[in-house]
């Protein structure tokens, strides 16, 4: 959540969705979709380089920000060279890659060749060529006209109210309760016309593959990178206490990537090629993982913003994801989200306005009543408005905190009805942190090391900045499965703390 929070948006999770389709709240009511009818393949046009201009600025303040220097100008030259196979452009520098200071798994490309990375993707690849196998998926998508065609449907649909749909489905999950509280706003059924297809996506895969060979790289570096994907995706699941580990981070529109591992390795065949693992690792080599501190870290249960100064914990058995400008936090028993609005004094009409956002412009939604304490130290005020969502009850509270007479800070939150004392003991963790405790938050970052001949798996593991799971954190971050063993004078990753 960055420290420069505005007003309530979308959670990086769902963005993704957002993104990644290149339909943002404007491109959906446009009259036409530019390359809706261009044949896959053909060059950029000039309506898809306008598009994707107009465009650019919102989709890197959605992912946290375009980071500078050697690590994002090195993935800028990868993806460039790669994109340039496509044959959408002539000209590498046609193509604009940018690597973005996200900590969730992303990577997607728009119309008008404009390439985009997360640098937490990136920490999980282990040569260049996977790197050049994700940045060329994304790249067939545009080729191949996916986006375009994915936007033209969904205009066929009439999709309205894209912004207040996807906010409810964030809040209320992909039911009916849409229906509800966010009249006129796009169904669920709607959305899924946003999402690539399987077959597009194998498309995308064969297309990256295609590329990889064109540029000389190693064609198995995209299985190689799926398998990486997926075991992050397994592994995420078992620390967040999820039973389903097919959900994958990268671009939520992606089906399963353990699915697409076996057809990308027969894609790939015999085919050889360069992989440049050393050269990628000295590359991204201090590269920052997980959280970035600007926009606040979370650490276990508890959320910590050395810069907000704010601190809350999420309740057992719920897991937690950073966005940009909100907090996700999710569990069997409900959803919620912490963020910011608009605040000017007076935590009453914060409240009703948040719940009129969550609603959208044609709901009634509003809290039967207001009601006022205080959460250590802090002015606090709270609300719960019951819906049915055609096939139960539920609650939605909005629990807001003053910080300063322009500054405010809410939880919104969805449960069973009745249940909403769920989130009690989250919403009265929220506190002031110290000047000691926000200097105290020190951010994790790659550390490429050599292995030593008296070197094993368990005693660079040992060195990773975690109190749990360290071995298997270890080898998911090093692609290396669960009986493989270090070579001696190989490079590996390990994450430290380090500002």
């Amino acid at each position: 959540m960055s420290h420069r929070v505005r007003a309530v948006r979308l959670s990086t999770r769902i963005k993704g969705l957002l993104v990644a389709s290149s339909a943002s709240l404007g491109l959906v009511a446009c009259a036409t979709v530019p390359g809706a009818n261009v044949a896959p393949g053909a060059p950029i046009t000039q309506a898809e380089a306008q598009q994707g201009a107009q465009y650019h600025e919102q989709f890197v303040a959605e992912f946290g920000g375009a980071m500078s220097g050697p690590q994002a100008r090195y993935v800028s030259q990868v993806g460039q060279n790669i994109a340039v196979q496509s044959g959408l452009a002539t000209s590498p520098t046609a193509f604009n890659v940018t690597l973005l200071n996200s900590s969730v798994n992303n990577a997607f490309a728009v119309p008008g060749g404009y390439v985009y990375a997360t640098r937490q993707l990136v920490t999980l690849m282990n040569n260049e060529a996977e790197l050049a196998a994700v940045l060329g998926h994304e790249v067939g998508h545009v080729a191949a006209r996916h986006s375009a065609r994915r936007q033209a449907a969904a205009q066929r649909n009439q999709l309205g109210g894209l912004g207040l749909a996807i906010l409810s489905q964030v809040l209320l999950g992909n039911s009916a309760l849409g229906n509800t509280i966010a009249q006129g706003a796009m169904q669920g059924s709607q959305m899924l016309t946003l999402s690539y297809s399987r077959s597009q996506e194998t498309e995308a895969d064969a297309l990256g593959i295609d590329y990889l060979n064109s540029a000389g790289y190693d064609p198995h570096a995209m299985a190689t990178l799926l398998a990486s994907l997926a075991a992050q995706n397994a592994l995420d699941a078992q620390l967040q206490g999820r039973a389903n580990a097919t959900i994958p981070e990268w671009a939520s529109t992606h089906p399963d990537p353990a699915s697409r591992v076996q057809y990308a390795m027969q894609l790939a065949g015999n085919g050889t090629g360069v992989v440049n693992r050393d050269s990628f690792l000295n590359n991204i080599d201090g590269l920052m993982y997980g959280d970035d501190p600007a926009q606040g870290v979370i650490e276990g249960r508890q959320f910590i913003h050395p810069q907000l100064r704010l601190s809350f914990t999420a309740p057992q058995g719920f897991y937690m994801v950073n966005g940009t400008s909100a907090v996700s936090i999710n569990g069997d028993a409900g959803k919620a989200q912490m963020t910011t609005a608009a605040f000017s004094n007076n935590l009453d009409s914060y409240i009703r306005s948040v719940f009129q956002a969550i609603g959208g412009q044609n709901a009634n939604l509003a809290p039967a009543s207001i009601q006022r304490t205080t959460v250590n130290g802090l002015p606090a005020a709270f609300g719960i408005a019951r819906v049915n969502n055609g096939q139960q009850q539920v609650d939605v509270t909005v629990f807001a905190y003053e910080f300063a007479p322009n500054q405010a800070f809410h939880f919104q939150a969805i449960t069973p009805a009745g249940q909403a004392s769920v989130f009690n003991e989250m919403f009265n963790s929220m506190r002031r942190i110290s000047t000691s405790e926000a200097n105290a938050v020190v951010p994790r970052r790659v550390d490429v090391v050599t292995a030593q001949r008296s070197d094993t798996v368990a005693t660079l593991a040992r060195r990773m900045a975690y109190p749990d799971a360290q071995e298997a954190r270890f080898r998911v971050l090093n692609g290396l499965s669960g009986n493989a063993t270090l070579v001696p004078g190989q490079q590996y990753k390990i994450v430290v703390r380090s500002n």
